[in-house]
């Protein structure tokens, strides 16, 4: 059995390998299997997400805010609904693929990033054409 709150904390501590076989090597009792089954029940929002981090933010003059955009490559996918024709900067040019937005937090310390918001741009199903920071608009009152 796997948590939410493992997964999240996971997707925090990982860099660069978040796949389900690296997170069955680091929980005891916990097969590949599980975690795909987890996540394909479990809803995941931004808002879990901020909830689990608030408490870790340190704002200060050298805190900031980072906004990163990817496009996970599907060009073999004809049947994912939120695969649409769209801009990669790591292929320069045009590519079939889902867009992400990430927002990170950093107090600008070094090794002090933290997740804070995401979002799957999907304007033809949500209508929204912007990045919209509901989970963060504590931080800019």
């Amino acid at each position: 059995m796997i948590t939410k709150q493992q997964y999240l904390e996971y997707l925090i501590c990982t860099i660069g390998n978040y796949t389900s076989s690296h997170l069955a090597e680091h929980l005891d009792d916990v097969s590949h299997d599980v975690i795909t089954d987890y996540l394909r029940s479990e809803h995941l929002t931004a808002r879990g997400l901020w909830d689990l981090v608030e408490r870790l933010l340190e704002d200060g003059p050298e805190a900031f805010m980072l906004v990163d955009d990817s496009v996970q490559d599907k060009c073999y996918s004809q049947f994912i609904e939120l695969v649409k024709l769209q801009y990669s900067g790591a292929e320069h040019g045009l590519v079939r693929g889902i867009g992400i937005v990430n927002l990170v937090h950093s107090a600008g310390n070094e090794k002090d990033f933290y997740p804070i918001g995401y979002r799957i741009y999907a304007p033809d199903q949500d209508g929204k054409s912007a990045w919209r920071l509901s989970a963060t608009t504590r931080l800019t009152e």
